[in-house]
C-alpha cells in the first residue's frame, strides 16, 4: 500500500467511524429533534453521489467508506421521517 492510499484509507475510515455515535444514539433514543431533514437529505444523496464516483475511479477506500456511511445517513434519514 502506498502513501496515498494510506491517507485515503485513514481519512475513510475515520469520516465513517465518525457516523457511529450519531447513528448509535439515534438508534438506541429514537430522538430525531436535533436532525436536520434537509442536510441529511442532501448529505445523503451526497454519499451516494460519492459512492458511485469511488465505483467508477475504482477507488475502493472510497467504494467501502461511502457504502458504510451511505447505510448508517440512510438509516438515520430513515429514522427521521419516522419519528419525528
Amino acid at each position: 500500500m502506498n502513501l496515498t492510499d494510506l491517507i485515503g484509507s485513514l481519512a475513510a475510515v475515520l469520516t465513517t467511524a465518525s457516523f457511529l455515535p450519531q447513528a448509535w444514539h439515534t438508534f438506541q433514543t429514537k430522538d430525531v429533534s436535533g436532525i436536520s431533514l434537509g442536510m441529511y437529505s442532501v448529505f445523503t444523496v451526497g454519499v451516494a453521489m460519492w459512492l458511485v464516483y469511488g465505483l467508477l475511479l475504482q477507488a475502493w477506500p472510497v467504494v467501502i467508506a461511502n457504502c458504510i456511511t451511505l447505510a448508517l445517513a440512510s438509516a438515520i434519514l430513515v429514522m427521521k421521517l419516522r419519528y419525528r
